[in-house]
């Protein structure tokens, strides 16, 4: 797991544990993480299938509970079938959008 910080967000990227032993050490670290926007960043997975998307959720409704974005990133998913609980794009690129749009949604009370 490697951790970067751009600003107000941490980016985790996943290296070589399972998708079960990563949502555990973020639960953990979870302290480290609560003040910033989560982004985990899955692009060196080969698959990714819907049940590792839902390991995330009780991670990302906590986050997002919190006034805080949390976005997965990768291009090996069905986005159709990503629950709209969660948010997964394909490209670091389009987490940071998407980190832009909620601070602007929370900062207009939507």
């Amino acid at each position: 797991m490697i951790i970067d910080r751009d600003g107000n967000t941490t980016i985790i990227t996943q290296e070589k544990v399972s998708i079960v032993d990563l949502v555990k050490k973020v639960e953990a670290d979870y302290d480290t993480y609560k003040n910033t926007h989560l982004v985990i960043n899955l692009t060196s997975l080969n698959k990714i299938s819907l049940q590792d998307v839902i390991e995330f959720l009780r991670l990302s409704n906590n986050h997002r509970n919190d006034k805080k974005s949390f976005v997965l990133v990768s291009e090996k998913v069905d986005l159709n079938e990503m629950p709209d609980e969660i948010v997964v794009v394909p490209t670091m690129q389009e987490a940071f959008d998407i980190i832009e749009m909620e601070d602007i949604e929370r900062d207009l009370d939507f």
